[in-house]
């Protein structure tokens, strides 16, 4: 019986996460969950699943939580802030890791020095600290899987030797496939018109507000660049994206002697999270069988920098190191917030993104309060060009 702490809730992973421990109670167990301020759903996930403990953001969260438990006659430890989140990162046997944003590293970090099974939907913990992060794995004796589709793909084509020899495995190129998101086709002259509801509207998956801005402008697959670098030890150079817009094939492995290892599914979450809770071994997860009869075809392109200018910030990221990846990061979860409320366009989100990355020197992320100090520099920045340009 795994006991399971699940960071975001409320949130798609936390809520797919969920379906499939429903689908499993001889095996998991609910410790914690946690949400921000969707109080009336963690509410209902904390009747169905019991869990021990609950956290929120903010005390009159917490308090509007308790009443609601207390009027349902559950018994729940409700706390909130980021001292709680990591307390029940810190507790469980196996903490899924997904609340979006920079505010997932501090518990994320929890259980990686606890020396727990994290299973990692959280990115940006990798983008803004990824050796820290990585050492703090390897000192405790943690287990790090990944949840984001393309790194659980790429980790389920590598052989099990190489997280112990990468150099004897003969990889020749670790390739990210990406949806293209909503607007693949659409003129890019015309990218200056489109709104959040057109951004938000993923062609294949059901995912958050932010990580589907993320997706339209393939921000996301840069995030995902910079992750694959730290989960998989690839430098820049062996590391490619192409174009996959039927979102079938997820991510492969190209190797030496020209074999090519791919992991294909049907797009739901529900398919990597369930291999990482259970693995090495496999369960049950809910998604249908894939049917490659009925897809017919399947495409790829090179990406076009031009249409995706976030994919290319983020490979520039990569390559200057230190808090370069922290400064991308920020900026654009600024960017993408006035995107969202209207206050800034579509084809402003990148522009923000450049400006702070190449008007503020990074330096180098020798520790966690370097890393937040440059996230605070960059968010201030950000926040600065956005109010010089907000509609």
């Amino acid at each position: 019986m795994q006991h399971i702490t699940i960071l975001g809730a409320t949130g798609s992973i936390g809520v797919s996460t969920l379906d499939v421990l429903a689908r499993h109670p001889d095996k998991y167990k609910v410790h914690a969950l946690t949400a921000h301020s969707k109080v009336e759903e963690l509410a209902a996930q904390c009747a169905q699943f019991r869990p021990r403990r609950a956290v929120v953001g903010s005390a009159e969260a917490a308090s509007q939580l308790a009443s609601l438990l207390r009027a349902k006659d559950i018994r729940c430890d409700v706390s909130y802030g980021e001292a709680a989140l990591c307390e029940v990162a810190a507790e469980a046997d196996t903490v899924m890791a997904a609340i979006v944003g920079a505010a997932g590293l501090a518990p994320a970090l929890a259980a990686a020095r606890a020396g727990k099974k994290i299973l990692l939907a959280n990115k940006e913990a990798l983008v803004m600290s990824g050796q820290l992060f990585m050492d703090a794995v390897h000192q405790n004796g943690a287990i790090l899987l990944p949840i984001d589709s393309e790194h659980n793909a790429i980790f389920q084509s590598l052989p099990q030797s190489y997280a112990r020899s990468p150099e004897g495995a003969g990889v020749a190129k670790i390739v990210l496939t990406a949806s293209g998101g909503p607007f693949l086709s659409r003129a890019v002259e015309t990218l200056e018109d489109v709104t959040p509801e057109q951004a938000c509207k993923h062609p294949n998956w059901s995912m958050g507000r932010k990580i589907s801005v993320d997706s339209a402008t393939m921000m996301n697959k840069g995030l995902e660049v910079i992750e694959a670098h730290w989960l998989f030890g690839a430098p820049a150079s062996q590391i490619d994206v192409v174009i996959h817009p039927q979102s079938v094939i997820h991510s492969m492995v190209s190797y030496v002697d020209g074999s090519v290892l791919a992991q294909l599914g049907n797009p739901d979450m529900r398919t990597p999270i369930a291999h990482a809770l259970a693995f090495p071994e496999r369960i049950e997860s809910g998604v249908g069988q894939l049917d490659l009869t009925t897809i017919g075809t399947l495409q790829f392109e090179k990406p076009d920098f031009a249409r995706f200018p976030c994919l290319a910030l983020a490979f520039e990221a990569l390559v200057a190191g230190g808090t370069s990846p922290a400064l991308l990061n920020a900026a654009n979860e600024v960017a993408v917030e006035a995107f969202l409320d209207r206050r800034i366009g579509f084809r402003d989100i990148d522009r923000v993104i450049a400006r702070v990355m190449h008007e503020n020197e990074h330096g180098a992320a020798s520790s966690i309060e370097a890393v937040m100090a440059q996230d605070a520099l960059a968010r201030a920045a950000a926040r600065t060009i956005v109010a010089g340009i907000a509609r």
